[in-house]
């Protein structure tokens, strides 16, 4: 049996499993894939391994539903933080991390002897076009602008660990995400794919934003994905360097440090339920 935990943070929704104590599964694409079926599978966004690590606390690997890894996954973060804590992995409150996008440094915030919420060291802003990637000449990347279909985006381009594209429409909530964001993630301007992020700012410290991820699709919230929303916005002069942002999930709150060029990310982590697949399910 392989054991496994539902968890989310703001409705970005993952199965998590334990390989601290053996070696990691050689079939994790056809697992990621699998579990992350609503209909056949367990029901996810993605599938997330905690694992050993030389060089940090613990290693996260994240794989989207098509059973690509990722770089990084802020709200995916934050529940590995709890996972560990939780089940009595660790005993610390401040942990580092080991992710493909750098190690990142977790502080737990706990109550009544469980983690509540995570404070996320989301690292610095990559803007230099050639690391996000993105084809573009300008750096930072402002105004990029990109038709698909009927309709031309202006884009604000970031790197958290892997690639975003923020562009802000008229009325978030009914716009047409799924219609124009799978054709925008597989744009010739973006060699790796990218995660697309449509905003629309409330006032200087909140924006709302619907993303669709790459591998994914639409989901629930996007950790990383509200990080380089605030970041674009705040290059834009449009927001204050604190601000919330509103997902389709709940809020997290960013905070882009002018003094150590640092994104924090605080929010919430929640396990939903337990359970065990067959060995020989996949």
């Amino acid at each position: 049996m392989i054991k496994f935990t539902k968890m989310e943070g703001l409705g970005n929704d993952y199965v998590y499993m334990d390989f601290t104590k053996s070696e990691e599964p050689e079939n994790i694409v056809s697992l990621a894939k699998f579990v992350s079926d609503r209909h056949f599978g367990v029901g996810s966004d993605g599938l997330i391994l905690i694992c050993k690590s030389e060089i940090a606390d613990f290693k996260m690997r994240m794989f989207n539903g098509d059973g690509s890894e990722a770089q990084m996954c802020g709200n995916g973060i934050r529940c590995v933080g709890k996972f560990v804590y939780d089940k009595g992995l660790t005993s610390k409150t401040k942990l580092n991390i080991e992710t493909l996008a750098g190690i990142k440094v977790l502080e737990l915030n706990i109550k009544n002897g469980k983690v509540d919420t995570v404070k996320v060291d989301m690292g610095e802003p990559i803007l230099e076009p050639n690391k996000i990637p993105v084809i573009a000449e300008k750096n930072p990347v402002l105004n990029l602008s990109i038709t698909a279909l009927d309709k031309t985006f202006l884009f604000t381009c970031v790197s958290m660990g892997n690639p975003h594209a923020i562009t802000e429409v008229k009325n978030v909530e009914n716009f047409e995400v799924e219609k124009y964001g799978k054709i925008l993630e597989v744009d010739s301007h973006f060699p790796e794919k990218v995660n697309v992020e449509f905003i629309q700012i409330v006032n200087d410290e909140t924006i709302k934003m619907r993303v669709w991820e790459r591998g994914s699709g639409e989901t629930m919230a996007c950790g990383t994905g509200a990080c380089a929303v605030a970041v674009s916005q705040i290059l834009n002069g449009k927001v204050k360097n604190k601000v919330k942002v509103k997902v389709l999930g709940g809020d997290l709150d960013i905070f882009w440090d002018n003094k150590t060029n640092h994104v924090f990310m605080t929010g919430p982590a929640r396990i939903v339920f337990e359970g065990e697949l067959e060995e020989n399910i996949l």
